[in-house]
């Protein structure tokens, strides 16, 4: 063998050669251990998820406090009261002792621990619990910066504490480093000094809580910003290993009964590009090459390390090695899994052992039920690691490596007859992929075995049987085709299973590598639809609801999280309630309803420019949803969003869906600006409502003419004008076309917009006469237009505050009113026709999400 490594024993000083073909392939060879040939990866060094989860749940936890320190002042203020009646008596009393601990605890607990990795040589974990510690300071310091300079009153409060006379703001250092240091030292069961100045610690910050030295908050949040340092120095620089690696593995496979002669680890990564055996391999690494194509295939549908064994005796097993530090992330996955899609059970693994024991049951009950997967010889233990031998299955290949001419029905008619004797015996697979089905071509009838039970049931439910058909037959139509998949099923299975299928043929019940092929054939899922119809006529093929919540319900709570920030942060009760008190009540009621108006006409343009027909009840209900939506985007964004949503559900495609879009909103831009020339052609005209021009008015808009004209000069400019501006023309174009030849669509869609228009200004008009302000409808027009115009223009969700400045900023100028009265004026109409609207808002989002239409 060309290449061949030299066997050699760990720790000799001669180390084993490595071959290009096992760099290639991943591995090397860690050399002979007790006589037995191990080829390996050992991960020297690993980064344990849970600490990247604790880091999270600390970060959150240090939210959590600040949050309660704010909002439950007058807990934290009763038990800082019922400790100042003897605070200052204990304090007198354990003066000397308090010190002391003080001292042993800032002190002594670093050196010992830090002694103690000295002394065990290491190095690289003492450096990364002294780096620890002054991240945990730093964090401490700038947590405390940012509290004194940034923090509310009751926050402040609340991390204090009353020394000599003086409040002092505590978020003790000390207690960050010490937290710090001994979570990056590792868990506290692993040394003494450990666990004993975990200890020490718990019961200094117990006595300086009483005495009242330090605020209960403030210690919380320096132990949880001290867990923040140790975890995230423990996660970026890795710790060690504590896998069944070399010696260790080997102990295992002889704990479970065998006597190894060789272990070969198969590579992550091998046999990819879809398992075609075709594929080249390393040609200096045997081993590779060597290895069945079953084995191979195992990588790819678990996440665990698979080795081949070869025994004393001359068998070949496959070895499944289940390792504790990537425990966390099945179980999140499962979790995750459990909560967004119904009917998934809630499985309480939350151990390593109990996910091997969940695995060997699902394989001996399928073996029970005379389903053939491989026989599950052997569970064992070693070190942080489970250990699964199972039977190797030789000459087996899997269904992706076949090609579509080698699919014959038998082979099809087999592979279905295995799956029904699972459900029968109430097993699901729930996994069901083109590597979990084996074949070995045998003379006569295929064999066929179905493997990977880990992620399966017992005494599973009526849905998860029903998408283990839906996940076989999608697979089986990505390889044979939609109608001779669902001809394999019908030869099998009786028409109400093969029915059963059709509300779940969605690509949230397949699993992640069906779904990947699905990406790059999106047609086969509508073919399976079509040929399901075809096939049973009176098939329901309405999708049915799997997913307790989506993209679309995450959304909506953010929005509505959002929404409550916004709403919290930017209104000031006090302010609207004096300008509701001070205004007429019936002008208020005008201008809110005439505000509701302007719903009604932005759904006439909407109406007007669909290339379907859309009911104009469901359209005003899509403009009351998008003033919620308005919350969360800047002016004119939601609107467009929901107007797009709408459109595309009901059936138009999805570039006409956005030129329609588009053009309302050229249109509603277009009528703004007509009536904008009118009314100041008006002004002009009429001397009751004539304001003056001043030099410096015209200077102004002469220079940014000018700039204008300036910047069109320059060459990049106009491209990225023409960028902006040419694809909304080119959208837009056809479909006005269209629309022109239509006077009847194009008149609704203007008088629309003018509706929706004039409704604002008129509502403007009602909120300044509930303040028995009397301005001209020219005017109130001019100020309104111009207003919201330049507040929309900062992209800031609902124009939120700008578009507020700039009408106070108007009628003062303009209109000549009073700027508390303007200021008045500008909230109650902002009130009345955005805030209030809120709500309605979102009543209407609710509806049309339960009926589809969003």
């Amino acid at each position: 063998m060309p290449d061949s490594p030299t066997p050699a024993r760990l720790g000799s000083d001669n180390p084993p050669r490595v071959s290009a073909g096992m760099v290639e392939s991943g591995r090397i060879e860690l050399g002979r251990v007790h006589d037995v040939e191990v080829l390996d990866t050992p991960a020297v060094r690993v980064r344990h998820p849970s600490d990247l989860l604790g880091v999270v749940l600390s970060a959150v936890g240090v939210v959590l406090v600040l949050v309660l320190t704010t909002y439950a002042q007058n807990t934290t203020t009763g038990v800082a009261e019922d400790v100042q009646g003897f605070a200052s008596l204990l304090r007198r009393l354990l003066n000397v002792p308090v010190a002391v601990l003080e001292g042993a605890v800032t002190l002594l607990v670093p050196v010992a621990v830090l002694v103690e990795l000295a002394i065990r040589r290491l190095g690289r974990q003492l450096v990364e619990s002294l780096v620890a510690a002054v991240a945990a300071i730093l964090l401490c310091l700038a947590v405390g910066w940012a509290v004194a300079t940034f923090g509310s009153t009751d926050l402040i409060g609340g991390l204090s504490v009353r020394l000599q006379g003086k409040a002092v703001l505590t978020v003790p250092g000390f207690v960050g480093l010490i937290s710090g240091l001994l979570t990056a030292t590792g868990p506290r069961a692993r040394r003494r000094t450990v666990m004993w100045s975990w200890n020490l610690l718990w019961v200094a910050i117990g006595v300086v809580i009483v005495t009242a030295q330090l605020s209960l908050p403030g210690v919380a949040i320096a132990v949880l910003l001290g867990r923040v340092a140790g975890l995230g120095v423990r996660y970026l620089s890795g710790v060690k290993s504590e896998r069944a690696y070399g010696p260790g593995l080997v102990e295992g496979v002889r704990r479970a009964g065998f006597q190894p002669l060789r272990l070969v680890r198969v590579p992550d990564d091998a046999f990819e590009n879809d398992g075609n055996p075709s594929d080249p391999q390393p040609d200096d690494d045997p081993t590779t090459t060597t290895m069945e194509p079953a084995t191979r295939a195992l990588t790819r549908y678990s996440d665990h390390r698979v080795y081949e064994l070869t025994t004393m005796e001359g068998q070949q097993l496959d070895v499944m090695v289940l390792d504790g530090d990537r425990q966390v992330l099945g179980v999140l996955s499962r979790l995750w899994r459990s909560l967004r899609l119904r009917g998934i059970d809630r499985r309480s693994v939350v151990s390593l052992r109990q996910a091997t024991e969940r695995a060997a049951l699902l394989s001996y009950a399928a073996r029970a039920a005379g389903v053939r997967t491989p026989k599950l010889l052997s569970v064992a233990e070693a070190e942080d690691s489970m250990l699964l031998i199972q039977e190797e299955v030789p000459g087996a290949v899997p269904l992706s490596a076949i090609p579509r001419a080698r699919v014959t029905d038998a082979l099809l008619r087999e592979i279905w007859a295995q799956l029904q004797l699972a459900h029968g015996a109430g097993i699901a697979h729930r996994a069901l992929t083109s590597d979990m089905v084996l074949v070995q071509e045998l003379p006569g009838e295929p064999v066929v075995w179905l493997v990977g039970w880990d992620q399966g049931d017992v005494a599973s439910s009526e849905l998860a049987r029903r998408m283990d058909v839906t996940q076989l037959v999608a697979m089986l139509a990505l390889r044979v085709g939609a109608t001779r998949a669902l001809e394999s099923a019908g030869a099998v299975l009786p028409d109400d299973d093969i029915a059963a299928v059709g509300p779940l043929l969605q690509t949230v019940a397949l699993p992640r590598r069906t779904r990947d092929e699905m990406r790059s054939h999106k047609e086969v899922l509508a073919e399976l639809r079509s040929a399901l119809v075809e096939r049973l006529p009176e098939a329901d093929i309405e999708p049915e609801r799997l997913v307790r919540f989506g993209a679309r319900t995450v959304l909506t709570i953010l929005i509505t999280l959002a929404a409550l920030v916004v709403v919290l942060t930017t209104i000031n009760v006090d302010q609207i309630t004096e300008a509701l008190r001070q205004s007429d009540w019936r002008w208020s009621v005008v201008s809110f309803g005439l505000g509701l108006v302007t719903l009604l006409g932005a759904s006439l343009a909407l109406v007007a420019f669909a290339p379907v027909k859309i009911p104009v009840w469901r359209a005003t209900l899509t403009q009351s949803a998008a003033t919620f939506v308005a919350l969360a985007a800047p002016a004119g964004i939601g609107p467009a969003a929901l107007n797009l949503r709408m459109l595309t559900r009901r059936g138009v495609s999805a570039s006409l869906a956005a030129a329609t879009v588009a053009l309302v909103q050229v249109s509603q831009f277009i009528v703004t600006v007509a009536l904008l020339i009118v009314l100041s052609i008006a002004s002009g005209t009429n001397e009751a409502t004539k304001f003056t021009v001043t030099p410096t008015m015209l200077l102004a808009i002469g220079l940014v003419a000018v700039l204008v004209a300036a910047a069109m000069l320059v060459p990049p400019v106009r491209r990225w004008v023409a960028r902006k501006t040419l694809p909304m023309l080119r959208q837009t174009w056809p479909r006005l076309i269209e629309v022109v030849g239509q006077p009847r669509r194009l008149l609704l869609a203007l008088g629309g917009n003018v509706l929706m228009t004039m409704g604002y200004v008129l509502a403007f008009q009602a909120s300044l006469l509930a303040f028995d302000q009397h301005l001209s409808l020219v005017q109130i027009a001019l100020i309104y237009l111009a207003g919201n115009s330049i507040g929309a223009v900062v992209p800031v969700p609902g124009g939120v505050g700008t578009i507020e400045a700039t009408l106070i900023a108007l009628l003062s100028s303009i209109g000549g009113i009073n700027p508390g009265v303007a200021a008045s004026v500008t909230v109650l109409f902002r009130v009345l026709t955005y805030w209030l609207r809120i709500p309605i808002g979102w009543a209407s989002m609710r509806f049309l999400q339960r009926k589809g239409e969003l």
